[in-house]
Parts: structure tokens; sequence; C-alpha cells
């Protein structure tokens, strides 16, 4: 028998990992165990693996690996989660944190509710800026809002880099867009080498836009947080929302997102949910 792990098991709006605190239990090879553990069949079941830790820059540190055991840089709706989990397992009683990943530091905001509870968290995301991609000739350059043909179909596309790499395609309908077959193919197209992120993005109005997810090392999600930050940086740089407010419906729930274009910082809004404990055999799967 392996080590027993306690665990957590938490989603943002559907967007669900497995969570252990590392400064306790310290894990030996994450990425398999992301990949055992995240098998909806013979594990717990998840997107993938997120690690708590200590860190000598921040308060604590965030390490993420999906559910195919990659190590993704950030996550939005993972950062939210750790930011309720430390609240939640007293390792800190402080409301405003810092986060160490390995796209940066990043700074968290707690809000209780009237019972104490936290209701959400605010991440602040870091820069949304352009994301240079490769070409077929010369040196990388971004994307913004330029047709982009796939699998006989034109999208209106813009690369964003939020921290990790982001494709937006914006489409007439986002439940009707062809995410299973067009989200695996510009995950893995030379144009990123380190494979990208892929959202479908209908606006709505100038605060509303519903989108879905392919999710770089995880298939399609309920929802990516980094994704709605990229796909409201992306609309705001065409000029379809408004920067200063924009909320991203996604199939697992909505985000409020806030992208300053001077400075451009981005703010993520959400709620946090546990849905339950448990103690795993590290040898499971």
């Amino acid at each position: 028998m392996g080590a027993l792990i306690p665990f957590t098991k938490m989603h943002g709006l559907g967007n669900d990992y497995v969570y252990v605190n590392t400064m306790e239990h310290p894990l030996e090879d994450p990425s398999s165990l992301s990949i055992r553990w995240s098998d909806r069949h013979k594990g717990i079941g998840s997107d993938g693996l997120i690690l708590i830790g200590s860190s000598s820059k921040a308060d604590f540190s965030m390490r993420i690996f999906n559910a195919d055991g990659s190590e993704a840089l950030m996550c939005g709706n993972g950062s939210r989660c750790v930011g309720r989990y430390i609240h939640d397992k007293g390792l800190s009683d402080k409301l405003e944190l810092t986060l160490e990943t390995l796209s940066g530091i990043k700074r968290l905001t707690l809000h209780p509710g009237p019972d104490g509870e936290i209701e959400s968290v605010s991440v602040q995301m870091g820069k949304g800026v352009p994301l240079p991609v490769l070409r077929t000739l010369g040196k990388p350059q971004p994307l913004v809002c330029e047709n982009l043909n796939v699998c006989g179909q034109t999208y209106r596309a813009t690369s964003v880099d939020v921290g990790n790499p982001h494709l937006v395609l914006f489409v007439p309908d986002a439940l009707a867009a062809p995410v299973a077959e067009v989200g695996p193919i510009l995950e893995n197209s030379p144009m990123f080498p380190h494979k990208a992120n892929i959202e479908f993005a209908q606006v709505l109005d100038q605060r509303h836009i519903r989108m879905r997810v392919w999710e770089r090392g995880s298939g399609i999600t309920q929802a990516c947080g980094t994704g709605a930050c990229a796909t409201a940086v992306a609309a705001a740089m065409a000029g379809f929302v408004r920067p200063e407010a924009c909320t991203v419906i996604m199939d697992g729930g909505s985000l409020d997102l806030s992208w300053n274009p001077a400075s451009k910082e981005i703010v993520m809004t959400g709620p946090a949910t546990t849905v339950y404990e448990g103690v795993i055999d590290s040898r499971v799967g």
C-alpha cells in the first residue's frame, strides 16, 4: 500500500481540481499522480491536480498539473480555490494573499459573506497583452482580430498572453461552435510552440460574452479563468466590450473581469466551491 494522501476536491465554475497541501504531504512525481487521480473512472476525477506549498517570495505557492500530466503556468479558477482553501484550512487569516505561480506573483482578495464563509475571490491576474505567434514567414507576430481559416471555416481570431497562451475565436453562436473539432487542432498548431488554450467567444452586448473553451492539456472544460481573462481582453481590444466591466459566461458559470487598457492589468472575480474531502492511496490508478 502506498502513502495515504489527504485531498480536497474543489471547483471554480465546474473547472474542478484535486488540491493537496504539500507543506504537510509532499508528493513525488505529481505529473503521474495527476494523470491517475484525474481519471474520472479509475481515480478521483478532475481537470488536474493543484499543489499548495510554501514560498520565499509570496504567502504561498501554487503548482498546477493538467489531467494529461503537463504542468500549467497559471489557472484562474484554481487560484481562487487556493485562496478559499487557505482560509478554510486556517493556514492564514488574511483576506489579502499573495500566491507564487509559474507566471508570477498573483494577489488574491477574499470576500466573506455575513456568515464568514468566502463567497467570492478576486485575483489580480497580471497583464493581458497580444501574444506573438509563429507565422509561415518572418518573426513571431500577434494576431489581432484577423481572419483565420480552420477546418473550412473562417474565424476572427486574436492571440492573447495572460501569463499563458490563448487564442480567442469570435463566433456567432458559442453553443454551436465546433469546440471538440477545432480546439485540439489549434491547441497543437505550429503557431504555438508550447501549445495554447482555445476560446470560442460570442459577444452578446458591451458587457457580456458567452464563451466555451478547449484547455491546453485538459480538453473541453466547464470554465477557464485565464481563458475568460483572455476573452475579455481580446473583445476589449477589438472594441466589442467595455474593458472596465465585462462578464464572461461559460458552461460552468460566470466571471466578472476588468481590464485596464493603459496598465494592461486584469482583475478577475468569481466563486470557489469545496465539493468534498478524502484520502487516496498514492498508488491508485
